[in-house]
């Protein structure tokens, strides 16, 4: 995009005084209330997938279900910017709220289809958040993106891992799917309610950083390809980790709490790892480092899933950080408030278009083989190429100055 904004002499979008009164804590709570809802409607429905599978749902649409979501946050992420130059940021993220609350309560009415809608309408809704709350934190609390994006994330995979360890006792305790899955619309009414206040309708500047040079800028293909790679490992974790234990001899219930353990295991990593990476020149080693807790968890589940389940489990949640390093490196290579959701917006809709088929194929591979170790395999080599343009992400560099490679 031709139009410059005006900048801040740090490079940074100035923040009005009233971004600043409204960082507050009413602010803040309803923040990490909106990122509480942000996972749930996977790992709840990854949760159930095998009680579905009893009720009638076919291995395919278990397998559509489980790639709908980072298909869903590819192509409405790739929207982001267009609808919220048009009502405004706040509002946008007030809209997200509503689509996903709706979604929710739409999957459970009737059948498959709806089913199948509705996750496609709850994801929608998530997506447009995901894009949005990067650039709120850089405008709302630009001294402290860091620790912003490690509360917000580590939230998220509080909710993440609520999804994955109540779904099946709450369809237990009700004796049905549908409230197991659609009392988590009550979570996104909330956040709604707590953001409402908020949601004023500030319209986004207009990107210092023409579009095309973005997309020619190894720095941002960088980004979004390792935005891909931790997606994929993170939904084939959330959609295929309990019915791999399952297969190992653990019962449903054991199987989603050891995907709630591996998520409730990463808040602190989640919390620390972005303001450590905030305080680093170059993130690139503390991205190789994560990743490789997350290799070697994926190579001991296809060893020896049932004899190290909890290792391997503690494992991938640990290397899961890598999450919100890459999107502190949103924020982190740009200039500006603006940059920054463009930069999200390019992340995240080709890095979940990346991360698409990777539960899609995990499945396709283990029904094949019957087997778990030729998809855990590809997973831990899909580690080295995290590795590298974990390498490239990580340079301390802005999108649009010189880079070098």
């Amino acid at each position: 995009m031709a139009s410059v904004a005006r900048a801040h002499p740090t490079g940074a979008t100035a923040p009005s005084s009233q971004s600043h009164r409204r960082a507050g804590v009413g602010l803040v709570v309803a923040v990490l209330l909106v990122a509480l809802n942000l996972r749930i409607a996977v790992t709840s429905l990854g949760a159930l997938l095998d009680r579905l599978g009893e009720i009638g749902v076919s291995p395919t649409v278990q397998g559509l279900l489980t790639s709908l979501p980072v298909l869903c946050f590819a192509m409405v992420g790739a929207t982001a910017m267009s609808v919220t130059r048009r009502i405004g940021v706040d509002r946008g993220l007030a809209l997200a709220l509503v689509v996903l609350a709706a979604g929710l309560v739409l999957r459970v009415l009737d059948g498959t289809p709806a089913l199948v809608a509705g996750t496609f309408v709850a994801c929608a809704g998530i997506a447009l958040a995901n894009v949005l709350v990067p650039a709120i934190v850089k405008e709302h609390f630009p001294g402290k993106v860091g620790a912003m994006t490690g509360a917000y994330t580590a939230v998220l995979s509080i909710g993440s891992a609520a999804g994955a360890a109540l779904a099946v006792p709450l369809t237990d305790a009700t004796d049905s799917w549908r409230l197991g899955l659609g009392l988590w619309a009550l979570v996104a009414v909330a956040a709604l309610l707590a953001w409402l206040p908020f949601a004023r309708g500030r319209v986004v500047r207009r990107t210092t950083v023409k579009g095309a040079a973005l997309w020619r800028s190894p720095t941002a293909w960088a980004v979004t390809v390792l935005f891909g790679t931790q997606s994929l490992f993170a939904y084939v974790m959330m959609s295929w980790l309990p019915s791999l234990y399952a297969d190992a001899g653990f019962s449903d219930a054991t199987a989603g709490l050891l995907l709630a353990v591996s998520i409730i295991i990463g808040v602190p990593f989640f919390f620390l790892a972005p303001s450590l990476a905030g305080r680093m020149r170059h993130q690139g080693h503390l991205i190789a480092a994560l990743t490789a807790l997350t290799a070697v968890g994926w190579a001991g589940l296809g060893l020896a899933p049932e004899g190290g389940a909890w290792l391997w489990a503690a494992l991938l949640g640990a290397g899961g950080a890598v999450f919100p390093i890459a999107l502190l490196c949103f924020a982190l290579r740009t200039t500006s408030t603006a940059d920054t959701a463009a930069l999200s917006t390019m992340g995240q809709s080709v890095g979940y278009l990346i991360a698409a088929g990777g539960p899609f194929v995990v499945g396709v591979l283990h029904h094949a083989t019957d087997s778990w170790a030729l998809p855990c395999a590809l997973l831990v080599g899909l580690g080295v190429v995290q590795v590298s343009v974990g390498y490239l992400a990580g340079r301390p560099v802005k999108i649009g100055a010189p880079e070098r490679l």
